[in-house]
Parts: C-alpha cells; sequence; structure tokens
C-alpha cells in the first residue's frame, strides 16, 4: 500500500454513517460521512498524496461502535490511533480523552487541566481539529456559560452524543 494510502471502512451509527480511516490498520481518521469537506480537507494537509481504498466494515470498530451507543464506557479502551498532530494538540487531545463519559468542561478548564490557562483560543483551535471524533471526545467540550459551541459534526450531533453519554 502507498504511503498516503489510507483504507476507508463505514459503519451507520444512531446520529449518522460514521466513516473510518486506517495506515497499517491504526485508525488515524473518524469522522461523518456527511461531512466530507472537513475530513478531506484535514486528511489531504495530512496525506498530501492521498488516495482512499473502499474496504468492508472494519468488524472491530463495528463492534466497538455498537458498544459506545449501548453506552459501555470502556468501548473504545486500547484502541491504537496515529492522530498525526503536533505537540500541543496532542497534548489537548490526550486531555480531552481524559473527559469522563457523561462529563463536560469548558475550553478554559481544559486549558487549565493542559497548564495553560491563557491559550483558550488555541485549545479551541486544537479541539476543532481533532481527527478521532467521539472517540477522542471533543464533543464533551462546551462553552464556559454551558452553551453548546463548535463541533465538526454538528450541534445537533453533539448535543444527542451529550445526551446519549448523560442518559
Amino acid at each position: 500500500m502507498a504511503e498516503d494510502s489510507l483504507l476507508v471502512s463505514r459503519h451507520r451509527s444512531p446520529i449518522g454513517e460514521i466513516v473510518t480511516f486506517y495506515r497499517d490498520d491504526i485508525l488515524c481518521h473518524l469522522d461523518f460521512t456527511d461531512c466530507q469537506p472537513r475530513w478531506e480537507k484535514l486528511l489531504k494537509r495530512r496525506f498530501p498524496k492521498l488516495s482512499l481504498i473502499e474496504v468492508l466494515v472494519n468488524s472491530e470498530m463495528e463492534q466497538r461502535l455498537r458498544a459506545y451507543f449501548t453506552k459501555e464506557k470502556t468501548a473504545f479502551d486500547g484502541i491504537q490511533m496515529d492522530t498525526g498532530g503536533t505537540g500541543f494538540q496532542n497534548q489537548v487531545w490526550d486531555a480531552l480523552c481524559k473527559v469522563p463519559f457523561g462529563a463536560t468542561e469548558t475550553y478554559s478548564s481544559m486549558a487549565e487541566i493542559i497548564g495553560k490557562p491563557k491559550a483558550i483560543r488555541a485549545m479551541a483551535a486544537a479541539n476543532a481539529l481533532n481527527p478521532i471524533s467521539i472517540i477522542i471526545p471533543c464533543h464533551r467540550i462546551i462553552g464556559k456559560d454551558g452553551s453548546l459551541t463548535g463541533y465538526g459534526g454538528g450541534l445537533e450531533r453533539k448535543k444527542a452524543l451529550l445526551k446519549h453519554e448523560r442518559n
């Protein structure tokens, strides 16, 4: 397989079709099929000679997504991921993974958690570039006033994910 070739698999979910991208059996992107302009832009930035190879459903991911949507809090534990981010982005994404299932944090509290309390905008920008939606739970980050702000998959999905995790 060429260096910039990714295997693509599609998965049904209660919040729309999910698309996953793998290189060497390692997850490097997860998004929604109807957000194609977003994921194409992010993937082409990371893989300039991008070529996609559609494959049958990845059964392990299918099982993990099904488990997540039946409220199994550990559904994504141990997944090998390659985010390809900068040091700062990876610091933010690692911190996002520590926000518990069903909980939320604010952009400002996350900036404090990563030890950069004045870097709220930079934290929010890294959050917005999260390449592995749901598994790296950027949907758990909300505005200081409790409002739902920004989500690559759309605010309705963010609302649905938060509701799913809380109920």
